[in-house]
């Protein structure tokens, strides 16, 4: 049985979850509209999810799903945004007299995290992805609607990454893409000359020992964004060969900036959410 604070309307959902920034994020927003605090956090296992829906119609007004739910929740809801039924993924949710409806904010929170760091406009632009995961699926889907002309995937598995490439070319036909395995480096070196941002993508990084996710020897003449919040070996790599950079901390702010306005109809707080944000980042 899920328990709520008293007034929590809407949550993020994960397994594990304790460790989201999404409530000091969120309540920031809800507070400088003097809507309260109403965002909370559960951790929701598989086996639990069926009973997780049926609480959220009766109990939330929205939810945010973090790993391992974001195709889990796909076969529950009333309606789907076009993008996210796409990727397959789906980040936020909007629950209006019981009924769900399902987007993605994967996409608009990278897009905009690129503009705001390197002044970079997908429409036109040519992108290289390190890996294939369920965030670069998502957000690819998104560049390749907004008019990439270009995507590059370097992916261990080279045959995940033909896969997705193949099916935005069959829905985004002159968005061109290429693949290749990172340690493929004459390939990728290719990508890196033509590409203006290089985005890593993989989970590499968060821990001590990780392995780098490519050789950042081969990193020049292009901006690097980490999807991880956090300050990663390949990150420190790019700052030392005098790149732009910047971490994942503006992709979760701008992703929960779109969920925040789907929910209220309201334009986000963005500046006190960011500030909420990187002091809760800080603390850690």
């Amino acid at each position: 049985m899920f328990k709520l604070e008293k007034g929590i309307k809407y949550v993020v959902i994960g397994d594990p979850v304790a460790h989201s920034l999404s409530p000091e994020m969120q309540n920031a927003g809800f507070e400088a509209l003097g809507l309260g605090r109403p965002y909370g956090k559960l951790r929701v296992g598989s086996d639990d999810f069926g009973e997780f829906v049926e609480f959220a119609r009766k109990n939330l007004a929205g939810f945010n799903i973090t790993v391992p739910h974001k195709q889990t929740i796909i076969p529950y809801l009333d309606s789907i945004s076009d993008e996210a039924a796409l990727t397959g993924s789906v980040n936020t949710v909007m629950i209006r007299s019981g009924g769900m409806h399902g987007e993605s904010t994967d996409g608009y929170g990278l897009e905009t995290a690129l503009r705001e760091a390197f002044d970079f406009t997908v429409d036109g632009g040519k992108i290289l992805f390190i890996g294939c995961g369920g965030a670069v699926q998502a957000t690819a889907f998104h560049f390749a609607g907004r008019g990439a002309a270009a995507l590059y995937f370097a992916n261990r598995t080279v045959e995940k990454a033909e896969r997705l490439a193949a099916k935005i070319s069959e829905n985004y036909p002159r968005c061109e893409c290429f693949c290749s395995a990172p340690d493929n480096e004459e390939i990728l070196q290719g990508f890196i000359d033509r590409a203006a941002v290089a985005v890593q993508g993989t989970s590499l990084g968060l821990k001590e020992n990780d392995p780098m996710p490519m050789n950042p020897a081969l990193l020049r003449n292009i901006c690097f964004y980490d999807t991880i919040y956090k300050q990663t070996p390949l990150l420190q790599a790019a700052r030392n060969a005098g790149l732009k950079t910047a971490d994942g901390r503006t992709m979760l702010l701008h992703q929960g900036a779109k969920s925040f306005e789907l929910w209220t109809g309201q334009a986000a707080p963005v500046e006190k959410m960011r500030r909420a944000l990187y002091r809760a980042m800080d603390r850690k």
